[in-house]
């Protein structure tokens, strides 16, 4: 099924794993696939090495395995940084012959001494797949703060607009960590004309050390709320990570209150993170066992 049209139709749960790099078994990020299966999302996203070159192959194997053993929709990431067109369109057809049929469409990070091939941004991949396979469903990223590379918040939305003419169906926040931040997003994104589903995409912190790599490389704010759940968690690496989830499903909680559209967990390929999201929705009403 079509993810959009499951967003039409319901306030949607999903999950991100990630498969191993180059050859590496898959067997690890099957056995978290097959734990989250239980929690019946709407759909478990596969991520995808920029470049293509790291674990295309993983990522295809994952999101076939997530339909065929577990009967969970796949959403299979595809970066365009450094692809060119045969390597768009042989990985389109690998998913098309696997019954896979939700692609989420991204840049991806600039690759060190690596030109830009057929494709500089991402709007230029979704519009590439809207024409050559228009049977896909297709993603993309949105940033409730604005693109880390983008210093004009403005000028980030008109980028985001621009996806969605180019043929994006709904989009996925990256992470972030005030709701506020994200409920202003929503406005603006009315104010810019965008009328497609935002899914919110949530990631626990689970150390210091963590967040303020988070922060640096997607230009999250940490508010003060998370600053102090990280002191009063001390140095233990245990109590850093229970506070993380803990502050996690606030999040949710509160998003679900809100009207969200859709709520996205990070796991990190770890299922008792997906779980404990999954018990926060259903205790509070989002979901229905």
């Amino acid at each position: 099924m079509r993810i959009s049209e499951r967003l039409a139709a319901k306030q949607t749960f999903s999950f991100e794993i990630f498969p191993p790099k180059g050859d590496l078994p898959i067997d690890q990020a099957l056995a978290v696939a097959g734990a989250l299966a239980a929690d019946k999302p709407d759909w478990i996203s596969v991520t995808f090495s920029a470049g293509g070159s790291g674990n295309s192959a993983n990522t295809l194997a994952v999101a076939g395995e997530l339909l065929k053993r577990c009967a969970i929709e796949p959403l299979a990431h595809l970066t365009c940084m450094g692809s060119e067109r045969a390597d768009i369109d042989a990985y389109l057809a690998a998913l098309a012959a696997a019954g896979i049929s939700n692609v989420l469409a991204l840049r991806g990070d600039r690759i060190p001494g690596r030109e830009v091939a057929d494709f500089a941004y991402a709007s230029n991949l979704i519009a590439y797949i809207k024409h050559v396979a228009p049977e896909f469903c297709i993603g993309a990223a949105c940033y409730p703060e604005g693109h880390v590379e983008c210093e004009d918040f403005e000028l980030s939305m008109r980028h985001l607009y621009a996806k969605q003419q180019a043929g994006a169906d709904f989009f996925v926040t990256q992470l972030f960590f005030d709701n506020e931040l994200f409920y202003t997003f929503r406005e603006a994104c009315t104010r810019h004309r965008i009328k497609i589903p935002i899914v919110a995409g949530i990631m626990p912190f689970t150390s210091a050390k963590q967040i303020q790599r988070m922060a640096f490389t997607c230009g999250a704010t940490i508010p003060a709320a998370v600053i102090k759940r990280i002191v009063s968690a001390g140095d233990d690496p245990a109590d850093q990570a229970r506070a993380g989830l803990e502050y996690a499903l606030e999040q949710i909680a509160d998003l679900a209150a809100n009207g969200v559209d859709g709520i996205h967990i990070y796991t990190m390929n770890r299922h008792e993170i997906g779980d404990a999201a999954y018990d926060a929705l259903l205790a509070c009403g989002y979901l229905e066992d």
